[in-house]
């Protein structure tokens, strides 16, 4: 059953995310999703929930009070509804430019293993600047199931950084080992929590194109992810 609530003392990505991030922890809950415009959170529980044990979970600048009563009508999220293809038209998109540029560098003469630096290169840079749009709306997302991030959350701003970086590496054909290295850690943690997200059946928000575009957590994420794993293993063979 779903039911809305009302939540004042949001400004921003950031307080959205914090909320997201503070009630989907909470057992009873299926799944949360914000909207800042309206200033109000359609939560989806598994179990009956005191409002009291909701407000307990946020910081003291929000108030969460029921906005209808629970006989109301369950409320439909049409953005739920849309099918998953349409809702990552954006994810895919990204990933068909950069794929196309990345062959369009390297056709002549062609090389896969270059192919694979370059793209993993736009991949990292491309990724990286949607993050740095917003980086503390960023961080609250990936806060929400990067197992790094929730014991280090100084780590979610980090990490925009660290793709910047990563990505550049790849391009100047810096360092590509350490790279490479790097790419298996941090990526094989995320996919550990994209992993379990998904066997959990949560429904949250990804993180991958940062707090600008709402894109749900969905196995295209976890397929981004193995994408980019993959590579990294092929090239490390390659290179010892």
């Amino acid at each position: 059953m779903k039911y809305v609530y009302s939540i004042s003392g949001m400004t921003c990505n950031g307080c959205k995310s914090s909320i997201e991030k503070s009630i989907s922890d909470l057992k009873e809950v299926k799944s949360i999703k914000v909207d800042l415009e309206n200033e109000q959170a359609t939560i989806e529980l598994e179990s009956d929930i005191f409002l009291e044990k909701l407000q307990s979970t946020l910081s003291g600048k929000f108030s969460i009070t029921e906005k209808k009563t629970k006989k109301q009508i369950p409320t439909i999220d049409f953005e739920e509804e849309r099918p998953e293809g349409q809702q990552l038209f954006p994810l895919f998109l990204i990933f068909g430019f950069i794929t196309t540029a990345a062959i369009l560098i390297n056709r002549n003469p062609w090389n896969t293993a270059e192919f694979m630096m370059t793209f993993m290169g736009l991949f990292y840079v491309v990724f990286s600047f949607f993050k740095l749009l917003d980086v503390k709306g960023f961080t609250m997302s990936f806060q929400m199931y990067d197992p790094l991030a929730k014991v280090i959350p100084k780590y979610g701003f980090v990490y925009p950084f660290l793709e910047l970086i990563l990505g550049v590496f790849f391009l100047i054909r810096f360092q590509i080992l350490l790279a490479l290295i790097i790419t298996l850690v941090i990526l094989g943690l995320t996919t550990i929590g994209v992993t379990k997200s998904l066997l959990d059946k949560k429904v949250i928000k990804c993180a991958c194109l940062g707090a600008v575009l709402n894109l749900p957590m969905t196995k295209a994420t976890f397929i981004e992810n193995s994408i980019m794993i993959i590579m990294a293993v092929v090239m490390i063979f390659k290179l010892i």
